[in-house]
């Protein structure tokens, strides 16, 4: 076979020739990657020279470059243009994968050099990213069982795999009930409440499926808006219902036992390990560095969080019933409610913000924005391959020289799994410039207008731009500590700090105007969008907190005590919600931050880098949103560092101090 995943790439900067790849391809391309790098590491194990940190160490770092580059496109492809070949493909492709990455950590021979560098290295002698690479690695040897007896590695490999091979089709099952539900819309009187521009996508929605009328789906730029504004309760009551099935309904999708058997087996390997729980493994590795700081970082939260969430709740319970004629608010109401009760008290009414946010605009004023901070320009480059046409390619160049790829995918399709996501094609290290990609879920353009953003997809293409600005600002000498290969708990401080830009004046004048006049959004919306950051804050903190709550309980000491996923979830999270409990819906059997990415005992982090950077950006705030200086320390010692440091080493360089957790509190407006 004339397969191109087994060759270099003969494109411009090595880009990915996704016209010429098929599905056929992967994997008889990830077997032959895989024994190329089991030969590469086999001249490690067979050196007869003594183990030293550029024979063993550096000379590993190397290794699998072509699996890499081959699995990051199989699961990126799989995430945003999956079909059911390429999901079979992925479900092939995961053991496979798996038996590679425990081959090398469970080979002794390599271990025992390994252990060698890392007990008589002089580290004196290596740079500070050296020191922290041989950390890594013997860290990661250590911490997936190259201590274990061989009856013990052999049980690893066997957790190992199930657990790849359940979290694909975790997964798969959650795209399947998205994607299997549509609700049809046929009388014009049940549109009531919906923005035009929504009945509109909605049309064009039926049109693709050869249906009447108007069709809404559980994507979010169909979901979401339909729950906001659709006055008919009923239609959305069961639109909230749909969304809450997935994974828990009598269907082959249903994923109770998927999750039962996740978190039986990450106990199980803990335990195999050395570890209480799945969270004392994970949290070994993070910031945060035990499960008892992450319930307490939780639990303070939640004591300044609640008192606040129950005022605004008893607000919106009374502006529902003067005002609404809805004495009893239930799940599929809050949405509504709430955007009512924001137009009435601070007359901001989210679709007229719309108009000023066209995407193509509000691109290009991210652009510029970023140009001013950090000084790199975009330049669209329309000869590089894309995997679907929606995708745009831009070179990304620092100093006149080229510095990165990014990939930008914006709109909902079938084959595309939901919510909003950055990764990457090739990383960066001292020999490459790194390809990155950004993928959204955002509203269509139709016939009569561009993509016009909500407020929220506004910083969410903020948030996903900086983890994009991680890796493309990355400036080190290994791969496996460059750009978001960072502590978890840290990786979000470059997205979430980003996210501050669009409630700045200064800021919304560069890309807030007018879709149809161009003309730059009036200040008095600025004003109101300002205050909006605050309202409801204590709700909205509240829910985050109820999904760090939630993660930390399937993956600590009690774990193993589940048996029951919907009455587990209840029980956890019941004391922080004010809407009565809907029993076909489950949270937890679609919950992919866990179960299917890599948020599990780790979904804390949003809250925890929400601290460090509401705290960083008091720098800027103190220096100017543009000033140079502040950027280039951030750059300097955040973004282009990587994982080289422990990150409160970095952060204090930065900052010249620890975070302030009060920040948070302060700029939530609930201190």
């Amino acid at each position: 076979m004339n397969n191109p995943l087994l060759k270099e790439f003969e494109t411009p900067f090595e880009s990915a020739p996704f016209s010429t790849i098929k599905i056929e391809h992967f994997i008889p391309a990830i077997k032959e990657s895989i024994a190329i790098a089991l030969k590469e590491i086999e001249t490690i194990t067979e050196n007869k020279e003594a183990a030293t940190f550029e024979n063993t160490i550096e000379t590993l770092e190397s290794c699998g470059k072509l699996i890499g580059r081959n699995t990051s496109l199989l699961f990126n492809l799989n995430s945003a243009e999956t079909s059911d070949e390429l999901q079979q493909t992925a479900q092939q492709a995961s053991p496979l994968l798996t038996q590679f990455q425990n081959d090398i950590r469970l080979n002794q021979k390599l271990f025992n050099r390994i252990q060698t560098v890392y007990q008589n290295e002089d580290r004196e002698k290596l740079t500070e990213e050296q020191r922290t690479l041989l950390e890594k690695e013997y860290k990661s040897f250590v911490r997936n069982g190259a201590n274990l007896a061989t009856e013990s590695k052999e049980k690893l490999r066997e957790i190992d795999t199930e657990l790849s091979q359940l979290s694909l089709t975790f997964g798969e099952h959650v795209l399947a009930d998205t994607q299997s539900f549509l609700l049809q819309i046929k009388k014009e009187e049940d549109l009531k409440g919906l923005p035009p521009s929504i009945i509109e996508m909605a049309a064009e929605e039926a049109r693709s499926r050869e249906k009447k009328g108007w069709v809404f789906t559980l994507d979010y730029p169909s979901y979401v808006p339909f729950m906001t504004y659709a006055e008919n309760r009923s239609l959305r009551e069961k639109m909230s219902n749909a969304f809450g099935r997935r994974g828990f309904q009598d269907n082959p999708q249903n994923n109770n036992e998927t999750v039962l058997k996740i978190v039986q087996l990450r106990k199980n390997r803990a335990a195999l390990l050395g570890y209480d729980s799945h969270a004392s493994f994970v949290l070994e590795e993070r910031m945060a560095q035990s499960e008892e700081n992450v319930q307490n970082f939780l639990n303070q939260l939640t004591e300044k969080a609640k008192p606040a969430a129950e005022k605004e709740w008893e607000a919106m319970k009374t502006f529902a019933a003067e005002n609404l004629n809805l004495n009893c608010l239930e799940k599929w109401d809050t949405a509504f409610v709430s955007e009512k009760l924001k137009q009435a008290t601070l007359n901001l009414d989210e679709q007229q913000l719309k108009p000023y946010f066209p995407l193509e605009k509000v691109l290009k004023g991210l652009f510029e924005i970023v140009y001013k901070l950090y000084g790199i320009q975009f330049h669209e480059n329309t000869k590089i391959d894309v995997y679907h046409p929606d995708v745009k390619v831009f070179e990304v160049h620092k100093n006149n020289e080229f510095h990165a790829l990014l990939y930008t995918d914006f709109f909902p399709r079938s084959g595309k799994r939901n919510g909003a996501w950055m990764t990457s094609y090739r990383s960066q290290n001292k020999e490459q410039r790194p390809h990155v990609s950004i993928v959204c879920n955002f509203s269509k353009p139709t016939k009569t207008q561009p993509s016009l953003l909500t407020f929220q997809e506004v910083t969410t293409l903020f948030h996903e731009f900086g983890h994009a600005l991680h890796g493309m600002l990355a400036d080190t000498t290994y791969s496996s500590l460059s750009g978001t290969s960072v502590f978890w708990d840290f990786v979000e401080l470059p997205s979430q700090i980003l996210e501050n830009w669009c409630y700045q004046p200064e800021a919304l004048e560069l890309f807030a105007r007018h879709y149809k006049t161009d003309e730059v959004i009036p200040s008095e919306m600025i004003r109101k969008i300002k205050k909006a950051a605050y309202f409801q804050q204590g709700l909205q903190t509240l829910r985050q907190l109820s999904f760090g709550y939630l993660d930390l309980s399937f993956h600590n000491q009690n774990a193993h005590k589940i048996k029951d996923v919907k009455n587990h979830e209840l029980n956890q999270i019941a004391h922080l919600q004010f809407t009565q409990d809907t029993s076909e819906n489950c949270m937890s059997t679609a919950f992919s931050h866990i179960f299917q990415g890599g948020y599990a005992a780790g979904y804390y982090s949003y809250k925890w880098a929400e601290v460090l950077d509401a705290d960083a950006f008091e720098s800027f705030l103190e220096n100017g949103v543009f000033d140079t200086q502040t950027a280039a320390a951030f750059q300097e010692h955040i973004l282009s560092k990587g994982g080289t440091q422990h990150p409160m080493t970095l952060y204090k360089k930065f900052r010249g101090k620890e975070p302030d957790p009060s920040a948070l509190l302060r700029r939530a407006g609930l201190v």
